[in-house]
């Protein structure tokens, strides 16, 4: 490789680091500020009706 072609890369390797720092510390902070309850979307136990065994159905 050139050297432009070994700077570029230097330059380009840097950019990604840099960006997987910044996507890490931004899937911290929505990590920290997510709620300790479970969604709404998340039935629980009490509304999941029972599965009945196969022998049993007609």
């Amino acid at each position: 490789m050139s050297r432009t072609d070994d700077e570029r890369a230097a330059r380009l390797a840097e950019a990604l680091r840099s960006n997987l720092k910044r996507r890490k510390a931004q899937a911290r902070e929505t990590a920290d500020d997510a709620p300790a309850t479970p969604s709404p979307a998340t039935p629980s136990p009490a509304t999941v009706a029972p599965l009945t065994p196969s022998s049993e159905q007609p």
